[in-house]
């Protein structure tokens, strides 16, 4: 007689691949998730969230000005054009991005390039923005 699976043991065996998959993701899973998130956040605009992605010892030493925060408020980003991520040692990569904007007041459009340096962080199996936030007051 054929039994079916208890749902418990159906469950159990979910959560170990789940468990399993989280382990074997690669670093450069890890960092392609993260930059395509990045770029994401910054697509839309939310630098309050993008901040969140700066190294957190970096970020509580050195958080970005109420000055910063002003000018990336006054703009949105109309294009994210980024380049392939370069290695710069084992735990390090540097990418470099072009980011269109619209004054929000003028309308004017210009841009702006991004040199993002992102570190891994294996403790936390996470990569950080080391870098800080684009430079939106740079004209290029």
């Amino acid at each position: 007689m054929h039994r079916p699976f208890p749902a418990v043991l159906l469950a159990a065996t979910a959560l170990l691949g789940a468990c399993a998959t989280q382990t074997m993701r690669s670093k450069a899973t890890i960092l392609d998730e993260t930059l395509r998130t990045y770029a994401a956040t910054i697509r839309w605009g939310d630098f309050n969230q993008a901040a969140s992605f700066i190294e957190p010892k970096l970020l509580a030493e050195h958080p970005p000005s109420q000055l910063d925060m002003e000018r990336l408020h006054q703009v949105r980003v109309s294009g994210y054009d980024e380049q392939p991520a370069i290695p710069a040692g084992e735990d390090e990569v540097r990418q470099t991005v072009r980011i269109e904007l619209v004054n929000v007041n003028t309308q004017s459009v210009r841009s702006i390039v991004d040199r993002q340096v992102w570190k891994y962080d294996e403790a936390a199996k996470r990569w950080w923005l080391i870098s800080g936030l684009p430079d939106v007051s740079r004209h290029e």
